[in-house]
């Protein structure tokens, strides 16, 4: 056939396929059929894959052409240099015409009509194994991208978990607080009123009462940890559900009303970016 290919195939995170190919354009419908075999194969990242075919030593299918609109502009432009040489009082060398072939546009180097087909067809036969690689590829890094993401969802987990120990310690500190934070404003050291009180912890308490986002989290852990045993592309899913873990994590932050739960908060949104990252390369 006389001709030889290098493939290069690289991908990269995104939140959808993009897909961009650069390969012979002079190939009638390879690029067209790469595109359709590699769509089948990902759902979502950057891809980016290059193909470069060249000759053989001893074959050569390029043909010149004169461009005569070129050359009819090139032997313009020169006299028009010469004429503002002249005028200057600058003597120039004559071109030849070897130097007039060189300018840009005059020749037009071109490919001459093979059929192509062939080529196609033994290019295309070569890129299953080539897919089988980069599949194998993705695969593997998978299995150490799950690892990660699974560690990650633990420590959710566990925040979780010590942001409701915390709460109870905070509920048992709440009264003693809000006592002493009326006494110094009213400044006055005997007991406030025990009805007042207990109607300033309800509404205290509806405030910053953070039960239902504590369930949501775990819920979502639960969910993310499901995701990850799924052999279907679950990228998309995995990215809504960071949205959700932020959005928990930063009401509870709001709602914390304690120096702990604050800290819990801040370690789980920290957390939660960091694995919102990760999830960016998962299919």
């Amino acid at each position: 056939m006389g001709y030889a290919w290098v493939w290069d195939l690289r991908s990269v995170n995104g939140k959808g396929l993009d897909l961009r190919l650069r390969v012979p354009d002079w190939i009638d419908g390879l690029e067209a059929a790469i595109r359709a075999d590699l769509q089948k194969q990902v759902a979502r990242g950057n891809v980016n894959l290059t193909l470069k075919v060249s000759q053989d030593e001893g074959r050569d299918d390029t043909a010149f052409r004169l461009n005569e609109t070129g050359l009819a502009a090139a032997l313009a432009a020169i006299g028009r240099i010469e004429a503002v040489a002249m005028e200057k009082g600058v003597t120039l060398r004559q071109p030849t015409s070897a130097d007039v072939l060189t300018l840009r546009g005059v020749i037009d180097a071109t490919q001459q009509e093979t059929d192509t087909a062939p080529l196609r067809q033994a290019i295309l036969a070569d890129l299953p194994a080539l897919l089988a690689d980069f599949t194998a590829m993705r695969a593997k890094e998978g299995a150490a991208l799950a690892t990660v993401l699974g560690s990650q969802i633990d420590r959710i987990a566990d925040l979780t978990n010590a942001a409701k120990a915390e709460v109870q310690t905070r509920a048992d500190t709440q009264a003693d607080t809000l006592r002493q934070a009326v006494a110094k404003i009213l400044g006055v050291t005997e007991a406030m009123d025990p009805a007042r009180l207990a109607q300033e912890l309800a509404l205290l308490a509806v405030k910053t009462d953070i039960t239902e986002e504590l369930d949501r989290l775990a819920a979502h852990v639960s969910a993310a940890r499901a995701h990850l045993t799924d052999a279907a592309g679950v990228g998309r899913k995995l990215d809504f559900l960071m949205q959700e873990f932020m959005r928990e994590a930063n009401t509870l932050c709001s709602k914390a009303q304690s120096l702990t739960l604050t800290r819990i908060g801040l370690d789980l949104k920290t957390v939660i970016d960091q694995m919102r990252e990760q999830v960016q390369n998962v299919e």
